[in-house]
């Protein structure tokens, strides 16, 4: 990113100068810095952002400039209202500070400056282009190596607190599963990242032509997982939290109960670790449908209220994942029907 950066940098200056001939063309490789310090997806919302903020900035000084004259009291009235058309307009808050900060140039130096607003529009337009056109083709990042990178902490949290859930029913120790349940809770972070990434390594493989080869496939599994692994953290913390109470109320564990869980953290695993080679998660799936069967086994040998409640949301987080796999919601929950078998135990001979 730091190269990225210098490129930017160096590289809008000497457009807005050297080709457009701006005078002192400041405001460019400050915008290409700015627009290459959003989250990697965000870079042509931010373009966009920095020409209307720069616009309405622009406009609002202009007209107030003209109405009121300069002054500390105008100043401030200029950078209130230009806060609040950003916000008007339904403007990220970047988009309300850059139309304040570019309302606070117009009314501090437009006195003194003579034909600054174009110049200013322009260098937004030329810092958040060239900043484009230096992460998209000139030095495009691996949109799979950013998507990895996030979803890995996403996808190992889950792992990581269905192994302690899975020790928690061995050792029938509330308090290990309870810890697990909170920390799994507390994944805002790691799902944010791995949104975030799904996005960029999109945007980047769309509009870099040395990355078009990787459109599909992969990048679009990842985009699409990213709903069905959010699903099957929140499936997963119902089962853990049902879990807590089952050991608290004494209720059987057979030991299918634990076995599945496990089945269900290996197949997190090998989905992440099949994404990251590009490969089609079919071992994954497997390991998860296999942790539905040993659930099946264990709903079978006889479990309390809450026991049934987790085995039911292994088969839920398990339909989610084999959905982050690529196939459909249907497709899902009948091989998960499958998998779980009987219902009730077959029936004695001669009944």
């Amino acid at each position: 990113m730091a190269t990225q950066a210098g490129l930017a940098a160096g590289l809008s200056w000497w457009v807005a100068g050297s080709l457009l001939h701006i005078h002192k063309p400041v405001f460019a490789p400050i915008s290409a810095v700015v627009v290459l310090a959003a989250s990697v997806g965000q870079r042509l919302r931010r373009t966009v952002e920095l020409v209307i903020g720069v616009s309405l900035g622009i406009g609002i000084g202009d007209l107030l400039i003209y109405l009121l004259g300069t002054g500390p009291w105008q100043l401030g009235l200029i950078v209130v209202l230009a806060v609040l058309a950003g916000a008007f307009i339904g403007g990220s808050p970047a988009l309300a500070v850059q139309s304040a900060a570019t309302a606070v140039l117009i009314g501090t130096l437009s006195p003194s400056i003579s034909n600054l607003e174009v110049p200013r529009i322009l260098d937004a337009l030329i810092g958040g282009a060239v900043t484009i056109v230096v992460s998209s083709v000139l030095l495009p990042l691996n949109p799979l190596r950013i998507i990895n990178r996030a979803a890995g902490p996403a996808l190992d949290l889950l792992v990581d607190q269905l192994e302690a859930t899975v020790a928690a029913l061995k050792q029938r120790d509330a308090g290990l599963a309870q810890t697990a349940l909170e920390r799994l809770r507390n994944n805002k972070k790691e799902l944010a990242a791995f949104t975030e990434a799904a996005r960029g390594a999109q945007e980047t493989s769309h509009l870099s032509p040395v990355r078009w080869d990787t459109r599909q496939g992969t990048i679009s599994r990842f985009a699409e997982a990213v709903d069905p692994v959010d699903r099957a953290m929140r499936n997963s913390g119902t089962l853990i939290r049902r879990a807590v109470t089952l050991i608290e109320d004494g209720e059987p564990v057979p030991p299918q109960m634990p076995a599945a869980v496990s089945c269900l953290a290996d197949a997190v695993r090998t989905m992440r670790r099949e994404f990251t080679r590009g490969a089609e998660p079919d071992q994954a799936r497997e390991l998860a449908l296999r942790a539905v069967s040993v659930a099946g086994r264990a709903y079978r040998a006889g479990v309390g209220f809450s026991g049934a409640v987790v085995i039911a949301q292994v088969r839920t987080a398990v339909s989610d994942l084999i959905v982050a796999s690529g196939l459909s919601q249907d497709d899902a929950n009948s091989l998960v029907r499958r998998a779980f078998g009987p219902l009730r135990p077959p029936a004695p001979a001669g009944s």
